[in-house]
């Protein structure tokens, strides 16, 4: 990343970046000029240099660079300045890599969770399994599934955007952020819509690791920040009052119902999918990224505490 930024620019990025964009910051309202074509080439590289950086484990990039690279083909100056203090943000923490943790999550303390849904609309239905699957061997996993969405993300389109940050015992092995192809008009539908996201997400990664051979645990654990959409999702008598999120009620509760999955409640401020659903910044973060992700070398540059200059700004 350091040598394609100075082949392109021909000096180095700066390092006193703590976030990928500002807290906030809404790049689809810069009115700048747009970029001449030279630099829109260049432009095109570092969005997909950091894509391949965000592939190999850099998650906390994930949300500006998607936000970015919806501007490739008309971009702004305003748009190369913040592709250029996301490297700025790399370069600042360029030995951060992801922390394998492979001990299980303790999960005794979660509540018990409604088990009768074969009373429900829903029947008896089950786990679709892969007939072709190997048999599984070695140490049971447990999948977790952290999702979050953030409503009106986008002033121009009016569209929400889902993150989703999924952990094999303790270690993330997939994430993901994307504005949803619809718009939606209040917190309760776009958090449900991210939910149901994440369900499919959550079934293509087990059919997954089936074929893999990796043995699963039951059911997998998901976490979110919305409580009246797990208190829809997980109780039997929900009623649905919103009906144009109709399938995705449906989808995350029949996926419930099928005993797979279970829902659960947490205080947004720790939610580590909120890094891949916001423009954030430092301070607001860094307690959720820390067990994520490891820097390399001295311990001490782990408790990095940002100046008051870098909480306010960045």
């Amino acid at each position: 990343m350091h040598d394609t930024y100075v082949r392109l620019f021909g000096s180095k990025a700066r390092i006193n970046v703590y976030s990928p964009l500002e807290k906030g910051d809404h790049p689809e309202l810069d009115t700048s000029e747009f970029l001449e074509t030279d630099d829109t080439l260049k432009y095109q590289s570092l969005i997909g240099s950091m894509q391949w950086v965000i592939l190999l484990g850099r998650f906390d990039i994930a949300t500006a660079v998607m936000t970015l690279s919806s501007y490739r083909a008309v971009p702004r100056i305003g748009h190369l300045d913040r592709a250029k203090r996301i490297v700025s943000y790399l370069m600042r923490f360029k030995d951060a890599c992801i922390r394998y943790r492979t001990n299980e999550p303790d999960y005794t303390d979660l509540p018990e969770r409604p088990s009768e849904w074969d009373r429900s609309i829903y029947g008896d239905v089950e786990e679709l399994l892969p007939h072709d699957a190997p048999k599984p061997l070695g140490r049971t996993v447990v999948l977790t599934h952290y999702v979050d969405a953030n409503l009106y993300h986008d002033w121009i389109t009016g569209r929400s955007v889902t993150g989703i940050l999924s952990l094999l015992n303790q270690t993330p092995i997939d994430w993901y952020s994307k504005k949803q192809s619809t718009v939606e008009t209040a917190t309760y539908g776009s958090e449900f819509v991210a939910t149901r996201i994440c369900i499919d997400r959550a079934v293509d990664l087990r059919t997954t690791l089936r074929y893999l051979g990796v043995p699963l645990a039951h059911r997998d654990v998901v976490f979110g920040d919305n409580e009246s959409v797990v208190n829809s999702s997980m109780r039997l008598d929900a009623k649905l009052h919103k009906r144009h999120n109709a399938l995705s009620f449906h989808r995350v509760r029949e996926a419930i119902a099928a005993g797979y999955i279970q829902y659960f409640h947490m205080p947004g401020k720790t939610n580590p999918a909120d890094v891949l659903s916001k423009h954030w910044g430092y301070s607001d973060v860094w307690p959720t990224l820390q067990p994520f992700l490891f820097w390399k070398g001295e311990t001490a540059k782990t408790l990095l505490t940002p100046s008051s200059d870098q909480r306010d700004h960045t």
